[in-house]
């Protein structure tokens, strides 16, 4: 049996269309590993991809954080488990990961947000943005835009001083009553990249380094935002974000 020319092209179109509606199914259900802990660690480590067919075993200790189309699935063992499973449609990303991921808060020119007298000391446990700098946690960091970036405390309880050095040039940060943000000091140490800068006093414990990483463009997506924070190594920033977004699942 024969077919004219025309249906022959029909039926090749067909097949291509459907050829591409699986391959970019197939795409989508893939899963990334964007925190890993546990026994098995190793062998599921952060970043890695994984097919929509695969399985994890996990044993007792385990606790594996998949991203899959921006949103997280957390995963505990003792058990074995598809890389791909069922995400509420509705489920939406949240105010607080949208905060996490705006180009930057809105703040006061001086100081940071202020409060009245009679208003709570608010304290959070870490910074509600991925772009501003968390004192305390030393490492690499993400960069944003060098000419805003901000440091950050988790009260505005009291005035304190934030003792910045780098190749031998310091510079003093304070951080006074009512304000929990503080502008980077570039007029004095200019936000370099591949450049140890040694953060001291403000309540640390002990001395903390940082070290800053460029990036072309903050990026607009929780996937963009992964990727890239991993592959600059920023550990810190992608940490506080898979929180953030694990606790948008829990709800």
């Amino acid at each position: 049996m024969s077919f004219p020319d025309f249906t022959l092209r029909r039926i090749g179109l067909a097949a291509a269309a459907a050829l591409a509606v699986s391959v970019t199914g197939a795409a989508t259900a893939q899963s990334m590993v964007v925190r890993s802990t546990g026994p098995s660690a190793a062998k599921y480590p952060t970043g890695a991809k994984l097919t929509a067919t695969e399985k994890l075993t996990l044993v007792a200790g385990d606790r594996i954080v998949l991203m899959q189309g921006g949103k997280t699935r957390t995963l505990s063992g003792p058990g074995t488990f598809g890389a791909s499973g069922t995400i509420a449609a509705s489920q939406s990303l949240g105010g607080n990961v949208t905060r996490m991921l705006a180009k930057g808060p809105t703040m006061r020119s001086r100081g940071g947000f202020s409060r009245g007298p009679n208003d709570p000391v608010p304290t959070e446990s870490r910074a509600p943005n991925l772009w501003l700098l968390d004192y305390r946690e030393g490492g690499n960091f993400c960069v944003a835009d060098p000419a805003t970036l901000l440091l950050w405390r988790p009260n505005m309880e009291g005035d304190t001083a934030l003792e910045i050095e780098s190749a031998g040039t310091r510079a003093t940060v304070a951080i006074v009553e009512g304000a929990n943000f503080r502008k980077w000091p570039t007029d004095v140490l200019p936000v370099r990249y591949g450049v140890d800068y040694r953060l001291s006093g403000a309540g640390l414990t002990a001395p903390v380094t940082v070290r800053f990483a460029a990036m072309d463009a903050a990026p607009d997506t929780v996937e963009g935002s992964v990727d890239m924070l991993m592959a600059k190594g920023c550990t810190r920033q992608l940490n506080r974000l898979v929180d953030t977004m694990s606790e948008a699942e829990a709800k």
